[in-house]
């Protein structure tokens, strides 16, 4: 139940963190469904009485057209959709001289792709911004330019926000150790419609029981490791997917990649990693000896698929796992 307090200062840290102004033009390509769409686009925009630009659909030849002729400043979208911009063949040619603030979330945005886009985009600034329907977005930012130096974080608590982790009894954790994300602030929903019982469970002492695992450092860097539900549990060695992904997208013949656990009847859970190859020689072997030399023994993928098509995505461009565990 997403109330007017909670937008009005979702809103606002969407203005403060990112330095939305009214010459800003940003191009709605991801759902106004969603709070991505009507909240970080759509009524951020409004607040300062900037414009938004909407597309049907998102492709990347009409989004890159679009962006040129309506001179662009502002966007946020999911990292696939920028894997999806610099793959396309009129991207190097398409005038993006405006595009200044490229917002995006639901995922981690992969090492080489922030490379790519700080290379052939030097006025772009990239933020991750981090939250849920049920803040309603966004908890985190990164504050602007540190982008490149916290690579692995989703940012820096927004002002009005409290994030705190906590371990499987409701006890919050020293800094850096892993836990449970409980997110506060005005801007936090009242509950689920209609559903005492989902909101008796998620929420507690003026929380949200975000159900993922992360952490958050000295400096006040937030982690996201996986969602809780998402973690593999692998005789007992806690394996997080985000990490494992992460190594595998920098991979230079790697496109995307998505870990899910799969059933074993010895070690409780294996792992498995279904890949998007960039070239048809990548091995399972390659992709195997490539994760361990960047990663622990039991983090190395069990098997791997490799996906002749591109990952399964919901309407937001979030992977859709559940397809992928069959």
């Amino acid at each position: 139940m997403l109330t007017h307090f909670n937008i009005i200062h979702s809103v606002l840290h969407y203005q403060v963190c990112m330095g939305i102004r009214a010459s800003d033009r940003s191009v709605l390509a991801v759902p106004a469904s969603h709070v991505t769409g009507l909240v970080a686009i759509t009524l951020s925009m409004f607040l300062v009485g900037a414009r938004v630009i909407i597309m049907g659909e998102f492709k990347a030849a009409p989004f890159l057209e679009l962006a040129a002729r309506e001179r662009m400043t502002h966007t946020l979208v999911v990292p696939a959709i920028y894997i999806l911009l610099l793959r396309d063949p009129s991207f190097n040619r398409t005038d993006l001289s405006c595009w200044r603030i490229g917002g995006y979330g639901g995922a981690p945005m992969p090492g080489p792709t922030i490379e790519a886009l700080a290379k052939k985009l030097p006025g772009l600034v990239l933020q991750n911004a981090y939250g849920a329907t049920e803040t309603p977005s966004p908890v985190t930012v990164i504050p602007a330019g540190n982008q490149a130096a916290h690579l692995a974080s989703v940012g820096q608590v927004v002002p009005c926000g409290d994030v705190r982790i906590m371990d499987e009894d409701g006890r919050e954790v020293p800094i850096g150790e892993p836990g449970e994300l409980w997110i506060g602030g005005p801007m936090i929903v009242p509950g689920y419609w209609d559903n005492p019982e989902a909101t008796a469970r998620e929420f507690a002492s003026g929380y949200w029981k975000s159900g993922d695992i992360g952490s958050i450092d000295a400096d006040g860097y937030v982690y996201v490791f996986d969602r809780k539900k998402d973690m593999i549990n692998r005789a007992g060695y806690k394996v997080y997917c985000a990490e494992v992904e992460s190594v595998l997208s920098a991979h230079p013949d790697v496109v995307e990649v998505a870990l899910v656990a799969q059933p074993d009847p010895v070690l409780g859970e294996k792992s498995r990693a279904f890949v998007v190859a960039r070239s048809p020689a990548l091995s399972t072997e390659m992709v195997r000896a490539y994760c361990a030399e960047h990663l622990a023994d039991y983090k190395v993928p069990d098997f791997v698929t490799f996906l002749d098509a591109p990952l399964p995505r919901n309407a937001n461009g979030k992977v859709l796992k559940r397809q992928l565990r069959g």
